[in-house]
């Protein structure tokens, strides 16, 4: 269970007012579609999280240029924290809705380094549907495509 969850309007939630200034932060890198600061609850030495500077809730809420621009910073942060801190491995974390984990309803990524033993556990059920299953779901979501 989160122990933060942000549920502020638009314009009123953390990280609108960290976009704006009125709260401190330590930024790492911006431009005019993005943010990058230090995560606050430092997971491990370089965790970063990049935001969008407009308020959009969730990855379903952006532009294609927003999404583009995200994943433009979250590349440059990996390679700065690669080069900055040298871990061995590096994992990027992006939730969206309550159900999805999400904490801060303000789209942000985690570029998070990784170590072996650091306490990071991203484990799920596996239910391994049928292939029948499988090729169901995939004609869904080719069908969702076309629409």
């Amino acid at each position: 269970m989160p122990m933060f969850v942000d549920t502020s309007p638009p314009g009123q939630c953390i990280f609108c007012r960290l976009v704006a200034g009125e709260i401190p932060a330590a930024r790492v890198y911006e431009d005019e579609s993005t943010i990058a600061f230090m995560d606050i609850g430092q997971v491990n030495p370089g965790h970063v999280l990049v935001a969008t500077r407009r308020h959009a809730a969730t990855l379903l809420d952006l532009t294609p240029q927003e999404v583009a621009a995200v994943a433009q910073t979250a590349q440059r942060m990996a390679q700065a924290v690669r080069a900055a801190f040298d871990p061995p491995g590096l994992t990027l974390l992006q939730a969206n809705g309550r159900e999805g984990d999400q904490t801060v309803f303000h789209f942000h990524l985690h570029v998070l380094p990784r170590h072996a033993g650091d306490g990071v556990a991203l484990a799920w059920p596996r239910k391994d549907p049928p292939p029948a299953v499988l090729q169901d779901y995939a004609a869904r979501l080719r069908a969702a495509l076309a629409d």
